[in-house]
């Protein structure tokens, strides 16, 4: 296949897709939408036996100050008059993005009213949780809207608001399982945990269990619906709006959050903003706001003593969530789904054709163009660096070698994700006047930065590899040894690797979703965001596999396309080609 065709046919191929697959998303796949005062729930059973309610609160202030009086240039905002909120985007219907693309959910949403009492707007950012209090300590962001629960240990890193919300336990299993409640987890039994959350501390120090710990949400609860894990131990709202009736998993059983309410988090030495917060949530409290975005997006009651706000703000006025859901109960028209065989499990979970029609055209859109200049642009950084290292790493001189090999030790040894969050946090602050506080170019950086360690190395071992005679006879011919090597030496070396250069291409497109963790709007999402993205959405993994073809629609081309080259190289010209050289001596004999 020649090379002129290969982008061409990769156009084609997505063109082809996205006509074919085009089209919308079904209604009742948004699992990002406010599920409204019909789906109401009662107190979770077993809630006297867990706690009989959340003790002294030494927390909570008893009052906050007047909504007039706060000045908004002394609440040390990153950008003026904004408001720079770091969130998540997979747990549904607390946190997440919507299907317009848009970060949503109860806690952002009502972060966006007390925003509004304070007359601030709202940029929302997305990134993972196990940076998220560490980027908002080093004021990356202004808040942490992650429906964080508070706790002694999360004080030490940041301060907390008054809480807004009160969190239960979920113990979610397979359905049929012998486990019926948190009395019958025991060691040996593999329990799953989001990393980082309050949940993990609770099965380890209040079940003294070892947990079997995943990343997201959509993670765990697909591991559990293929019976991967005996049990998942999740916060009540992310329980009940993911399991879906039919799915082959089952609540049965709630506790009391044992650690504290639920909090917006910010740096611990800004106490004017927090104060600020305090006093905008009162405001949203008192004049409904609250109680109408608890009803539509999380309607469960309150537990026992508990209200939202400081100890002076009024309470709640909210309907009867218990008569609510007795009332469905009772519904003739309600009854369990039927249960799905094994093959129609799969089915529903990787090919459903609806969520490929809505994932492709927002994985072109968005997500592709962002992989490309990610890839693009660190492959350029990586390639420029990693000659440097390369020639630096052969050099006679020490100072040269040895700083070379430190780095390259370094940024080899060391994790992707430490990497670029020791980038995003470190460096972040110091450059945030060029950036606009914008993380995109410090992942491209980090990017660029890890490649040159691994292209460094695959260019020394090319170099090194090349005959010391193709050196010693370019010299004899008159060149200079700086000569010699680039126009002798590093050309050959740099033929001989391409293969090795193509997987470590590969290597980084792939890895281009880690910048997600130093933090991203909706429209800087890569290829794997979006799917994950669309994947807690909806609660289905065929955007996941979506996103999969997107990127076999890249690497695959790129191979094939090494491959033609390196042949080409090393094979010279097809005998059918007319070799302009042999053409003129024959003209000239």
């Amino acid at each position: 296949m020649s090379i002129r065709r290969l982008p061409a046919l990769m156009a084609s191929i997505l063109m082809v897709m996205g006509l074919t697959l085009a089209g919308p998303v079904r209604a009742d796949t948004d699992q990002c939408a406010p599920p409204g005062i019909n789906s109401a729930s009662a107190l979770p059973t077993n809630l006297a036996a867990a706690a009989t309610g959340p003790g002294a609160d030494k927390y909570t202030t008893p009052t906050v100050q007047p909504l007039d009086t706060v000045k908004l240039d002394s609440l040390g905002l990153g950008t003026p008059g904004v408001l720079t909120v770091g969130t998540l985007s997979d747990a549904p219907p607390s946190i997440c993005i919507n299907a317009s693309g848009q970060f949503t959910g109860f806690d952002n949403e009502l972060l966006r009213a007390v925003a509004d009492k304070l007359g601030l707007k709202t940029n929302f950012v997305g990134t993972e949780f196990s940076g998220l209090l560490a980027q908002t300590a080093a004021r990356r962001f202004d808040v942490a809207s992650s429906s964080i629960t508070t706790t002694d240990a999360r004080r030490r890193t940041v301060g907390f608001t008054n809480g807004y919300d009160f969190g239960y336990f979920s113990l979610v299993v397979p359905t049929g399982s012998p486990i019926t409640g948190f009395g019958k987890l025991a060691a040996g039994q593999r329990i799953g945990v989001v990393q980082g959350t309050v949940q993990e501390a609770y099965v380890v120090d209040t079940l003294h269990l070892e947990p079997v710990k995943f990343p997201d949400y959509a993670t765990v609860y697909a591991s559990l619906k293929t019976r991967q894990i005996d049990a998942w131990v999740a916060p009540s709202q992310q329980a009940s709006g993911t399991v879906q009736p039919g799915d082959p998993a089952q609540i049965v059983e709630n506790t009391f959050s044992l650690d504290n309410f639920v909090a917006w988090a910010v740096a611990k030495e800004n106490r004017p903003l927090i104060d600020a917060l305090n006093s905008g949530l009162d405001a949203v409290i008192a004049d409904g706001t609250w109680a109408r975005l608890y009803s539509d997006w999380v309607p469960r009651a309150l537990p026992p003593g508990w209200k939202p706000g400081s100890k002076a703000a009024p309470l709640p006025q909210l309907p009867d969530f218990s008569a609510i859901a007795g009332a469905r109960e009772k519904s003739p028209d309600k009854g369990p789904a039927a249960p799905k065989s094994t093959l129609s499990q799969l089915a529903d979970s990787f090919l459903d054709w609806d969520l490929y029609k809505h994932a492709i055209p927002i994985l072109f859109k968005t997500g592709l163009p962002n992989t490309v200049i990610l890839t693009i642009s660190a492959s350029i950084i990586g390639l420029v660096l990693g000659m440097g290292l390369a020639v630096a790493g052969i050099s006679r001189s020490r100072w040269l070698r040895w700083p070379a090999r430190v780095y390259t030790d370094i940024f080899r040894g060391l994790p992707e994700v430490v990497i670029i969050l020791l980038i995003g946090l470190g460096i972040g602050p110091v450059v945030g006047s060029l950036t606009g506080n914008n993380p995109y170019p410090l992942g491209i950086a980090a990017l660029g930065l890890m490649a040159a360690a691994y292209i460094g190395e695959i260019f020394r071992s090319g170099i090194q590899s090349v005959e010391a005679g193709q050196l010693e006879a370019s010299r004899a011919l008159g060149f200079s040894y700086t000569a010699s090597m680039r126009l002798v030496v590093i050309p050959q070396g740099v033929r001989r690797v391409l293969p090795a250069l193509m997987n470590q291409f590969i290597s980084l497109l792939k890895a281009s979703s880690l910048v997600y963790f130093l933090g991203l709007v909706a429209s800087q999402r890569e290829l794997f965001q979006v799917g994950r993205d669309l994947n807690a959405q909806t609660g289905n993994l065929s955007p996941l596999v979506a996103a999969g073809l997107f990127y076999l629609l890249l690497t695959i081309p790129l191979t094939h396309l090494v491959n033609f080259v390196d042949n080409r190289l090393r094979r010279g010209r097809p005998p059918a080609e007319e070799d302009p050289v042999a053409a003129v001596e024959q003209e000239m004999i």
